[in-house]
């Protein structure tokens, strides 16, 4: 039986309908805001061993769902996209603490977009349609779980933004929680004020509580009821574990550095295995040493949060400490910028290279495909935590990482106006102990000074952490991987000395207050300010210039009427420009012309015959010009690249001369006035008036120095050329053709 609830919110109608599709599905439903629709559907198998909670969260967009065809040579999907991968996270991060932590079945959950209008983003409809469908399955899922996106525009706060307002809002923000507090947040903005971010992030709540409304009203509508599971008994190790070594284990846990922390924790557990296994290990029953390695892992989380609680982190650290922070530029050679970000034992190595409009990345999904001038890759590498395993494509973690990173730093890039390089950032994680995505902000921030982007101000991020018992709850600022473990939250926090540019929280247990919100965005801005403190002594401003190994980039704009013009019959005009000087043209639809060459004299050249060729003669310019042929009437000269006018005899000199030859040959260079151009686009042109108005003497007969031979070759060039014209003047200069466009850039 088919079962709906609906209610607007914001400028549309959210709904959510189950009972009519996906019925074999453990829950399944569609959501739907304007005409976008999207699947979800959950199912569940069976328990898997471990200490790790089997959740699947897969996201896909069929591009017929916005009346599209896949782009490039296979005309099905693949591989999931970036965009694909980073709503899969953030289906997964709020739903896996609402399970409980004795819950060890595998579940997943795979949303499909059906239908979108290409104006409101499937992503958080996903997010709602995963917890509708697990709210209508027997799976043990403590929600219902609400998440909405909110724009912020003209001083309002704008609900289920569309892409568009989202070009003109200060806030991309996602929230996601439960009718008690937030569970996630993912949120972008142009250097927001904390406080205008806490308020946003409550105010966002506000209409996630309507939205878990809903969902528990769609469940009771449809009868939905939850499965008995049984609850596994306490571990019976647990116990004597603690009563033996925990004083022990916590002596471990306060050895200075990761590395030797790891080492003596280890020593103490093969001693405690020695103890109780004193037959060996490969004589045990599998299960009872599945129940020490849970009970282990038990009683380090319970040491390090006493610890922490007590006032005494696993690195002896205050609570708002930073470790020590090291910054340093141009540690590689040859590249465009590059530049070493130290936190404690997080290093983070970034690369700079700037591009061409060639070099933009082509992006294809519901909405029309575009081009990506920015981008940041982030790699983590085994060898940066001492492992080893293999080194295949980049995991989800690593995208996530990257994109969080990407985005935190693109609201102060330079427009394209003014710096019209295509950027790519590699972040290299050489080490890492806690937070190495704000390592990357940071690296990629000094690197950007170093290669010379104007960014408008510097980027900085730090990782908040919490340990939360009842009542008692304590932040910890730039959290080590023990306290990202052992603890309850992950909130990075990136931004400049003005606000926020991007935020990103990660809980493990089901939500944190208002009160712990904003105490986190205060106490990160702190370490913030103190960071960029640090950052600014390796390199306080960006350079004014690029890297000489980058390519020089110069743009002009030109009449869009004459790009057929600059690009020439079959491309060979532009073609000539770029082997001439070594230079790449870009022409955009628009008229607007990108030259790119590694010297700068390559780009002015290029420049320089860029406007030669698309520049209009004016009348009453003087233009310095070469005789390209004589006739007995006067000499026809090119003043521009293909375009050339009449001197007359008459208009040579002020004395009179017997022939054109006496004073000009063919090839001579000769400064002349544009004095007249008829119906028919020919030029008439006057030396004898750029030489008065220049305050030059024009000569005359036996003016020219030298042999006074007639110019025999200037005459049979005269000839030719008379012969191809005929009586009707100069060439064409306004002729178009459009052969050439395929060397265009498709934007």
């Amino acid at each position: 039986m088919k079962v709906e609830v609906q209610r607007k919110i914001g400028a549309h109608t959210l709904r959510i309908e189950t009972g009519e599709l996906a019925k074999q599905a453990a829950g399944s439903c569609l959501v739907q805001y304007g005409e976008t629709v999207v699947l979800v559907a959950v199912s569940s198998g069976l328990p898997r061993p471990g200490d790790f909670f089997p959740l699947t969260c897969d996201y896909r967009e069929r591009v017929a769902a916005a009346g599209k065809f896949p782009g490039g040579f296979l005309k099905r999907e693949g591989r999931p996209t970036v965009k694909e991968i980073l709503t899969s996270r953030l289906i997964d991060r709020p739903l896996r603490p609402l399970f409980p932590a004795w819950f060890r079945n595998e579940v997943q959950v795979q949303a499909y977009v059906l239908a979108s209008d290409r104006q409101h983003d499937p992503d958080v409809l996903a997010v709602i349609g995963a917890s509708a469908a697990l709210e209508l399955s027997p799976l043990p899922f403590r929600g219902p779980l609400g998440t909405v996106r909110l724009g912020f525009l003209d001083g309002q706060w704008v609900p289920f933004p569309t892409y568009d307002a989202l070009e003109e809002s200060e806030l991309d923000l996602v929230v996601s929680g439960n009718e008690q507090s937030v569970l996630m947040i993912e949120g972008f903005a142009r250097e927001m004020p904390e406080s205008r971010m806490a308020d946003a992030i409550m105010a966002a709540h506000e209409l996630v509580r309507q939205v878990c409304q809903m969902q528990r009203e769609l469940a009771e509508k449809a009868g939905a009821k939850k499965a008995e599971y049984p609850v596994p008994p306490p571990n019976p190790l647990l116990d004597e574990l603690k009563q033996k070594y925990y004083e022990p284990l916590r002596e471990a846990k306060q050895v200075e550095g990761k590395l030797a922390r790891a080492e003596a924790c280890n020593t103490l557990k093969t001693k405690v295995l020695a103890e109780l296994f004193p037959e060996g290990i490969t004589t045990v029953d599998p299960l009872r040493l599945e129940q020490f390695e849970e009970s282990w892992l038990q009683l380090e989380s319970r040491v390090v949060r006493d610890l922490i609680l007590s006032g005494r982190r696993p690195d002896g650290r205050d609570p708002k400490a930073l470790r020590p922070v090291e910054c340093r530029v141009d540690v590689l050679p040859r590249v465009h910028g590059s530049a070493l970000f130290q936190r404690g034992e997080t290093q983070a190595l970034a690369t700079v290279t700037l591009g061409t409009g060639r070099d933009e990345q082509r992006v294809d999904g519901l909405q029309e495909e575009y081009t990506q001038k920015f981008m940041l890759h982030y790699y983590f590498p085994p060898f940066s935590v001492g492992e080893c395993r293999p080194v295949r494509g980049p995991s989800r973690r690593e995208i996530g990482h990257g994109a969080l990173a990407e985005r935190s730093i693109q609201p102060v890039l330079p427009d394209e106006e003014h710096f019209p390089y295509t950027i790519r950032i590699i972040s290299d994680i050489l080490e890492s102990n806690g937070s190495s995505s704000m390592a990357t902000v940071c690296a990629a921030t000094l690197g950007l000074m170093a290669a010379g982007v104007p960014i408008s101000n510097p980027v900085a991020g730090i990782s908040i952490g919490l340990v939360k018992e009842d009542d008692r709850w304590l932040l910890l600022t730039d959290i080590i991987g023990e306290e990202d473990h052992f603890g309850d939250m992950d909130f990075k926090i990136a931004g400049t000395q003005n606000g926020v540019t991007g935020i990103q929280l990660d809980l493990k247990i089901d939500g944190i207050t208002e009160e712990i919100i904003r105490a986190t965005l205060m106490q990160a801005r702190e370490a913030r300010i103190e960071i960029l403190r640090k950052m600014l002594t390796a390199i306080p401003r960006p350079r004014a210039d690029i890297s000489p190994w980058a390519p020089r980039l110069l743009r002009t704009h030109i009449d869009p009427d004459k790009i057929g013009l600059l690009i020439g019959p079959g491309g060979r005009t532009i073609r000539a420009i770029q082997n001439q000087t070594g230079a790449i043209i870009e022409v955009e639809d628009d008229g607007t012309v990108t030259i790119a060459a590694y010297t700068p004299e390559g780009t002015q050249e290029a420049l320089k015959r860029v406007e030669a060729v698309t520049a209009s003669i004016e009348i009453g310019r003087i233009y310095e010009g070469r005789v390209a042929s004589i006739k007995d009437f006067g000499a026809f000269i090119e003043i521009l690249p293909g375009k050339d006018g009449l001197c007359h005899i008459s208009e040579i000199s002020d004395e009179y001369i017997s022939s054109v030859s006496d004073v000009l040959r063919v090839g001579d260079p000769v400064k002349v006035k544009v004095i007249a151009i008829d119906e028919q686009d020919r030029v008439k042109l006057s030396r004898r008036a750029a030489m008065r108005e220049l305050g030059e003497t024009t000569g005359g007969q036996g003016a020219r120095e030298g042999s006074r031979e007639p110019a025999r070759e200037g005459t049979r060039s005269g000839g030719r050329e008379g012969a191809r014209r005929g009586d009707n003047g100069p060439r064409g200069h306004h002729r178009r053709d459009n052969g050439g466009r395929g060397h265009r850039r498709d934007r």
